[in-house]
Protein backbone atom coordinates (compact mmCIF):
# COMPACT_ATOMS: atom_id res chain seq x y z
CA UNK A 1 0.00 0.00 0.00
CA UNK A 2 1.60 3.63 -0.80
CA UNK A 3 2.29 5.94 1.49
CA UNK A 4 0.23 8.79 1.74
CA UNK A 5 1.79 12.19 1.20
CA UNK A 6 0.74 15.10 3.87
CA UNK A 7 -1.55 17.24 2.76
CA UNK A 8 -0.33 21.35 2.63
CA UNK A 9 -2.36 23.41 4.77
CA UNK A 10 -5.10 24.67 2.76
CA UNK A 11 -5.61 21.94 0.57
CA UNK A 12 -8.97 20.59 -0.07
CA UNK A 13 -10.42 18.12 2.13
CA UNK A 14 -10.42 14.42 0.62
CA UNK A 15 -13.30 12.84 -0.34
CA UNK A 16 -13.88 10.23 2.57
CA UNK A 17 -13.59 13.61 5.09
CA UNK A 18 -16.00 15.61 3.04
CA UNK A 19 -18.40 12.38 3.42
CA UNK A 20 -17.64 12.32 6.79
CA UNK A 21 -18.44 15.73 7.07
CA UNK A 22 -21.77 15.70 5.64
CA UNK A 23 -22.93 12.83 7.31
CA UNK A 24 -22.07 14.63 10.59
CA UNK A 25 -24.55 17.56 9.44
CA UNK A 26 -27.11 15.45 8.29
CA UNK A 27 -26.86 13.69 11.91
CA UNK A 28 -27.47 17.31 13.27
CA UNK A 29 -29.51 19.15 11.22
CA UNK A 30 -33.34 19.79 11.74
CA UNK A 31 -35.94 20.75 9.77
CA UNK A 32 -36.38 24.40 10.20
CA UNK A 33 -39.76 24.94 8.69
CA UNK A 34 -42.99 23.22 7.11
CA UNK A 35 -44.82 20.52 8.00
CA UNK A 36 -41.91 18.59 9.82
CA UNK A 37 -40.53 21.66 11.66
CA UNK A 38 -40.46 23.36 15.23
CA UNK A 39 -44.13 24.25 15.35
CA UNK A 40 -45.42 20.55 14.82
CA UNK A 41 -42.09 18.55 16.14
CA UNK A 42 -41.17 21.04 19.20
CA UNK A 43 -38.68 21.98 20.18
CA UNK A 44 -36.33 21.47 16.84
CA UNK A 45 -38.24 19.53 14.71
CA UNK A 46 -37.44 16.35 12.70
CA UNK A 47 -33.90 15.20 12.19
CA UNK A 48 -33.78 15.49 8.69
CA UNK A 49 -32.73 11.59 8.31
CA UNK A 50 -36.08 11.06 9.61
CA UNK A 51 -37.92 12.93 6.74
CA UNK A 52 -40.50 10.97 4.59
CA UNK A 53 -38.72 10.08 1.96
CA UNK A 54 -42.41 11.36 -0.32
CA UNK A 55 -42.03 14.61 1.22
CA UNK A 56 -38.35 14.86 0.40
CA UNK A 57 -39.62 13.28 -3.16
CA UNK A 58 -42.06 16.61 -2.88
CA UNK A 59 -39.53 18.96 -2.66
CA UNK A 60 -37.48 17.09 -5.56
CA UNK A 61 -40.19 17.21 -7.79
CA UNK A 62 -42.53 19.82 -7.43
CA UNK A 63 -40.74 22.88 -4.93
CA UNK A 64 -37.34 22.75 -5.38
CA UNK A 65 -34.72 22.43 -2.45
CA UNK A 66 -34.09 24.68 -0.27
CA UNK A 67 -31.13 27.28 -1.42
CA UNK A 68 -27.91 26.55 0.62
CA UNK A 69 -26.28 23.95 2.91
CA UNK A 70 -29.90 22.58 4.29
CA UNK A 71 -30.65 22.20 0.85
CA UNK A 72 -27.79 19.91 0.02
CA UNK A 73 -27.89 17.77 2.45
CA UNK A 74 -31.90 17.38 2.58
CA UNK A 75 -31.16 16.13 -1.38
CA UNK A 76 -28.21 13.99 -0.11
CA UNK A 77 -30.50 12.25 2.57
CA UNK A 78 -33.48 11.69 -0.42
CA UNK A 79 -30.63 10.57 -2.52
CA UNK A 80 -29.53 7.79 0.00
CA UNK A 81 -33.29 6.65 0.98
CA UNK A 82 -34.09 6.33 -2.54
CA UNK A 83 -31.08 4.21 -3.28
CA UNK A 84 -31.91 2.29 -0.62
CA UNK A 85 -28.80 3.21 1.94
CA UNK A 86 -31.28 4.41 4.85
CA UNK A 87 -29.18 1.86 6.82
CA UNK A 88 -26.66 4.46 6.98
CA UNK A 89 -28.53 6.63 9.46
CA UNK A 90 -29.18 3.76 12.19
CA UNK A 91 -26.38 4.84 14.30
CA UNK A 92 -27.73 8.28 14.90
CA UNK A 93 -31.32 6.82 15.08
CA UNK A 94 -29.72 4.79 18.09
CA UNK A 95 -28.08 7.85 19.48
CA UNK A 96 -31.49 9.62 19.95
CA UNK A 97 -33.45 6.47 21.17
CA UNK A 98 -35.10 5.55 17.85
CA UNK A 99 -36.81 6.33 14.60
CA UNK A 100 -39.06 9.42 15.22
CA UNK A 101 -42.37 8.95 15.35
CA UNK A 102 -44.33 11.11 12.99
CA UNK A 103 -47.85 10.00 14.31
CA UNK A 104 -48.50 10.64 17.62
CA UNK A 105 -49.75 7.20 19.58
CA UNK A 106 -52.74 5.88 19.10
CA UNK A 107 -55.24 5.59 22.18
CA UNK A 108 -54.85 1.08 23.03
CA UNK A 109 -56.81 0.74 26.09
CA UNK A 110 -60.48 0.67 25.47
CA UNK A 111 -62.92 0.47 28.50
CA UNK A 112 -66.38 0.09 27.95
CA UNK A 113 -69.32 0.51 30.85
CA UNK A 114 -70.99 -2.16 32.34
CA UNK A 115 -74.45 -3.25 30.74
CA UNK A 116 -77.02 -3.44 33.33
Amino acid sequence: MPDQLPQPAGSEPTLQEAMRADLDAIGRTHMPFGKFGPTHFPPEGLPIYDLPAEYLAWFANKAGWPKGRLGKLLQMVYQMKVDGSDLVFEPFRRRAGGRSKLRPEKQRDFTFPDRD
